[in-house]
């Protein structure tokens, strides 16, 4: 019997972060998992330049805390743009809700991370997720 992969709706990412080692875990991670990393950037500035580029771009994995200004700025821009945001944060922005798919609490294992874009995927899909990341919340966008 032939196990095939499902087809992803989520495949080219781009990650927000400003701490080098969880920055380049994640990437790496994130392509060995079969995702294209679109670019890994440590900058509001230029996470917002990349934004406002013609780089398709499915999901936006973005820290709040980042050395330049907040990841908040970030996620309005994806938000407005109708790219999907996963917050990756040990603090949740009260707004997180109304920019965001849902918010995953640093640390976290990686399986978390797949884990979260599943759940998204499959919200997206209409579905409702089997079991989510204790880490994880999930924002229903219906509401």
């Amino acid at each position: 019997m032939l196990f095939v992969r499902k087809k992803r709706r989520i495949t080219r990412i781009l990650i927000v972060e400003d701490e080098p080692l969880v920055a380049f875990d994640t990437e790496h991670f994130l392509t060995e998992a079969g995702f294209e990393v679109v670019a890994t950037l440590d900058r509001v500035e230029d996470a917002v330049a990349c934004l406002s580029g013609e780089v398709e771009i499915d999901l936006v994995l973005v820290d709040v805390e980042l050395a330049d200004g907040s990841g908040v700025d970030v996620a309005r821009v994806a938000h407005a743009r109708q790219s999907i945001v996963l917050f990756v944060t040990g603090n949740c922005p009260g707004d997180a809700r109304s920019l965001a798919a849902g918010c995953l609490a640093k640390p976290y294992p990686q399986r978390d991370l797949v884990a979260a874009i599943d759940a998204i995927e499959t919200m997206l899909g209409g579905g409702a997720p089997k079991r989510l990341p204790q880490s994880f919340s999930l924002f229903d966008r219906a509401a």
